[in-house]
């Protein structure tokens, strides 16, 4: 009896720890919001490329907890403005910063 109350509680333990370890912080992101971070930075990407006047642009985009950051350089302001608008319209964006930089 007294070794099964042992074996229980060590697994609890195991539990809890595995639970807040998978956690979030404000510095950090849990596995699934990685994950949901990946998905989004790969949608934007994918919605810059199909832009036609951005298709030559060097734009490198990252995702931190759904606030997409927009990186690199392109031709003109005109540019600029359209690459945070197509972000902005991926589904999961929060907010988007803007780095980019005219050539």
């Amino acid at each position: 009896m007294k070794s099964l109350k042992i074996i229980t509680a060590f697994f609890l333990t195991l539990a809890l720890a595995s639970t807040i370890g998978c956690g979030a912080s404000t510095n950090k992101e849990s596995t699934g919001e990685y994950f949901d971070d990946s998905v989004i930075t790969s949608k934007v990407k994918t919605a810059i490329f199909a832009e036609e006047t951005l298709k030559v642009a060097e734009i490198n985009v990252e995702t931190f907890k759904g606030v997409v950051q927009l990186s690199g350089f392109v031709n003109s302001r005109g540019d600029i403005d359209k690459a945070v608008t197509v972000a902005r319209q991926v589904k999961g964006v929060t907010s988007v910063k803007n780095d980019m930089r005219v050539k």
